[in-house]
């Protein structure tokens, strides 16, 4: 696979329009406003709630990989809140734009 002068330039075209948003959401969050602005949502719906998603399935793989140690160690509880309820909350219970 080749790549040509005309596409590199475009990825970081389509970059920078994914990851500007990120940059006004944490702005916006850094300033201490109430509301969220549509920056933030796009950065949040685009960036922010993907992540959370691959997270919580990476998460909850690395739980069930790591059942038989937990279990052992008594921690089952903690380890399923901290790699599956945690990222599960992070992606589907909070509103959009709200960090």
């Amino acid at each position: 696979m080749c790549i040509t002068t005309r596409t590199i330039p475009a990825v970081c075209l389509i970059l920078s329009l994914i990851f500007m948003p990120c940059g006004s959401a944490l702005a916006a969050y850094d300033s201490g406003r109430e509301e969220a602005s549509s920056e933030s949502m796009m950065g949040d719906a685009l960036v922010a709630r993907p992540l959370g998603f691959v997270s919580l399935v990476l998460g909850s793989a690395l739980f069930v990989v790591s059942l038989p140690f937990s279990a052992l160690g008594g921690n089952t509880d903690e380890a399923a809140r901290k790699m599956v309820v945690a990222p599960a909350k992070f992606t589907f219970q909070r509103p959009l734009g709200e960090f």
